[in-house]
């Protein structure tokens, strides 16, 4: 399924709030979600102002929790031109979820976005890149859902997540009816590195990420995925002390260089939409 050389990379969003991330499930409930500060509002419209200023769309894996509370912000990324898609309703781990509960998550989610964007919705990923070798049946429940294509799989090792052997390219699963467009990885030594943003964007050299990108797109001529948090940019975000101490770094390590990095991460590369830049592998 490989393309030829690409026109761009898809710039991806994954909306939710600071007290939704992962590293935080074990000591902030989701009973409490709704009694904590949002910042996810400003701070994803200070993405939109970086994308637009540098005259980028992309897709925004949106969360239907915040949908629900923030019809306006997903009407704006809707306007802008941005892809809206879905990351589930609860930011739940897609293989900690039963298929019944998988589907309720993520049919729900795509329904709500759909309402409040007024567009279809076609992709989706899993919170924590959590579809693995251990819920192969989630693709299923994606096509059975109206998914047309999923980006949940992250092809390294990794304790959180990761399913090293996997394919790096887009590729067929659910019999055929959906396409999984996995994380974005450099292959060296016989064994694939990180590429594709995130928390790895911050720790590592900016220079070294883009030439890591740049070899990608050049050795596999092929679009590369890079996604990012509202939360990302968000210095300010309230400290969680429970939380414990390698969350707590991984979660705020260089927040504060992240605008700027994105900025020159912009003007680098041409970016566009998953389900522009990958059309021809979703059909």
């Amino acid at each position: 399924m490989q393309d030829m050389a690409p026109r761009a990379n898809a710039m991806t969003i994954d909306v939710e709030d600071w007290f939704q991330v992962q590293a935080f499930a074990g000591c902030i409930s989701r009973n409490d979600w709704d009694g904590l500060e949002r910042r996810v509002e400003p701070s994803t419209d200070r993405i939109l102002k970086l994308l637009s200023d540098a005259g980028v769309v992309g897709t925004f894996f949106t969360l239907g929790w915040v949908a629900e509370r923030h019809p306006a912000l997903v009407r704006r990324i809707v306007a802008a031109g941005h892809e809206l898609a879905s990351h589930g309703y609860w930011h739940r781990l897609a293989h900690e979820q039963t298929p019944a509960d998988f589907a309720a998550d993520v049919g729900g989610a795509r329904k709500l976005l759909e309402d409040v964007g007024g567009v279809p919705v076609a992709g989706y990923r899993a919170p924590t890149f959590s579809i693995n070798g251990r819920n192969p049946w989630a693709f299923d429940v994606l096509a059975e859902q109206g998914y047309r294509y999923s980006s949940s799989v992250y092809p390294i090792r990794h304790d959180l997540y990761g399913v090293p052997g996997a394919p790096r390219l887009p590729y067929r699963v659910a019999g055929g009816s959906l396409v999984e467009i996995p994380m974005t990885t450099v292959r060296l030594f016989g064994h694939n590195f990180p590429c594709a943003g995130g928390g790895y964007f911050r720790l590592l050299p900016y220079a070294v990420y883009r030439a890591a990108l740049r070899r990608f797109n050049k050795t596999e001529a092929a679009a590369g995925i890079f996604y990012t948090h509202p939360w990302e940019i968000d210095a300010a975000q309230p400290r969680v002390a429970a939380a414990p101490r390698m969350a707590r770094f991984r979660h705020r390590l260089n927040l504060h260089l992240t605008p700027a990095r994105l900025e020159r991460l912009l003007r680098d590369f041409a970016w566009g939409r998953v389900d522009e830049v990958f059309a021809k592998a979703i059909g």
